[in-house]
């Protein structure tokens, strides 16, 4: 049988450094609260939120930084 591949998650602190400083857990933390909210409050998908919540947020920020003329 053949080995699952494990994939390494890096440390907050690190995935906080790759992270946009306009995008903080606390947004995060509220998207993803109103993600499971939208679910029905089915629980078992707190990490799937988090991640759809970053996307997200993550998405509207370069959007924004696409639309805003160059200097």
């Amino acid at each position: 049988m053949a080995k699952a591949k494990l994939q390494r998650i890096p440390p907050t602190d690190e995935r906080q450094a790759n992270r946009s400083p306009l995008i903080t857990e606390d947004a995060i933390a509220q998207r993803a609260y109103a993600l499971y909210l939208a679910r029905g409050r089915e629980g078992g998908h707190d990490v799937e939120d988090w991640l759809q919540a970053e996307r997200e947020l993550t998405l509207r920020i370069a959007g924004k930084r696409l639309s805003e003329p160059l200097s």
